[in-house]
């Protein structure tokens, strides 16, 4: 009978250490494991098409995560999508012409802000506003365009 418990104990164990890998593994893929939180500052850029990207999205520069994107609104008078993304405050030295880019990664096709840093000495600061985005491609709109463009040769 000890010689049971034993392996009732192992097995619980087991499927305790089974259930805490995914329930990681979950939090990783979500995006919600790592936060910037309240620190850091804020820019701010405007985009005809955000896709599918997500409140929690990396932004990166250069590979590198330096932020997340902190809100996503409409505005009405621009009729475009106002990201905010929060940038830790380590990297305080973002030019005035950085370009931010909607890309996607993986092969859950989950979306995140790439900045490419630009040449100006003059750098952002809390609030700034990324003057020049490029939104994110919308692989329907892809098909169509090229689906026309056949349907014009033929």
């Amino acid at each position: 009978m000890p010689r049971l418990r034993t392996l009732e104990i192992m097995v619980g164990a087991f499927m305790a250490a089974g259930f805490l890998a995914l329930f990681f593994l979950a939090m990783e893929v979500s995006n919600l494991s790592a936060d910037v939180g309240g620190e850091g500052y804020r820019l701010q850029a405007r985009f005809e098409n955000v896709g599918s990207l997500k409140v929690r999205a990396p932004v990166t520069i250069a590979g590198v995560r330096v932020g997340r994107v902190e809100a996503i609104d409409f505005d009405p008078q621009r009729f475009e999508a106002l990201v905010t993304l929060r940038i830790d405050p380590r990297y305080r030295q973002i030019p005035e012409d950085t370009i931010a880019s909607i890309f996607t990664a993986g092969l859950l096709g989950e979306q995140y802000v790439s900045l490419s840093a630009g040449g100006s000495e003059v750098n952002l600061g809390d609030g700034g506003l990324l003057e020049q985005t490029q939104s994110a491609l919308v692989l329907e709109q892809m098909i169509g365009q090229f689906l026309f463009k056949k349907a014009e040769e033929g």
